[in-house]
């Protein structure tokens, strides 16, 4: 079986006015998503919209690493669009755009299971900084208390964390979930309070404005 996950993730968020979404939708579903999946090394691909907070548009892109992104066939495609991308790409008709590339630092390797499924009906995704002074002791406890924790929690199916390489803030949890409903059951506030180091590691957390946010799936390319 093909790998679908990797270690590296290009994840691009945006609003597009109301009057251009049909045709920004059908230019992302007919054309864009399989023009980047023809390139070696982008694995797997699917877009959601937003259920809690945004922006509305999410895709991401599962990379083998994050280098795929300078390789020679992606750096082709971008500097050659097509007439469709010249008039719908996000970053040309967007009212708010978002392209962070990511490298996974949690797990530290990405497990058989992981890498062979395809990519989560829901997803919640914290967008956040920390503190230098904090930065170690808030990495381990997220790997080793926070995330493990909230995946014991009946319809998360896992979590992973990220390092930004290129956008901001510096890191992202990406929880993959059965539904948007996973992250709003009492189990999972549960977890908020479950440990006592819970209450100052959250405290320390510098998240976006708009983060965390909860995304349901609405394209996936067969």
């Amino acid at each position: 079986m093909s790998n679908l996950k990797g270690t590296g993730m290009l994840a691009v968020w945006c609003d597009v006015p109301a009057t251009v979404e049909q045709e920004f939708n059908e230019w992302y579903n007919e054309e864009h998503i399989y023009e980047r999946l023809s390139v070696p090394g982008i694995l797997s691909a699917a877009r959601y919209e937003a259920i809690v907070n945004g922006p509305k548009h999410l895709a991401v892109y599962e990379l083998e690493s994050v280098e795929v992104l300078q390789s020679a066939a992606y750096l082709e495609l971008k500097s050659n669009p097509s007439e469709w991308s010249k008039k719908m790409s996000p970053d040309v008709i967007a009212s708010r755009y978002i392209r962070n590339v990511y490298e996974q630092i949690f797990p530290d390797a990405v497990d058989a299971v992981t890498s062979t499924s395809g990519l989560a009906p829901a997803l919640q995704i914290g967008r956040m900084g920390i503190p230098t002074e904090q930065e170690e002791e808030w990495n381990e406890w997220y790997n080793t208390i926070y995330i493990p924790n909230y995946e014991t929690v009946p319809g998360v199916i896992r979590g992973r964390r990220y390092k930004t390489i290129e956008g901001s803030p510096a890191y992202m949890t990406f929880y993959e979930m059965e539904s948007t409903g996973t992250s709003q059951t009492e189990e999972w506030f549960k977890q908020q309070t479950a440990h006592p180091s819970n209450a100052s590691m959250r405290e320390a957390m510098q998240h976006e404005a708009d983060s965390p946010g909860i995304w349901q799936k609405t394209f996936e390319p067969s």
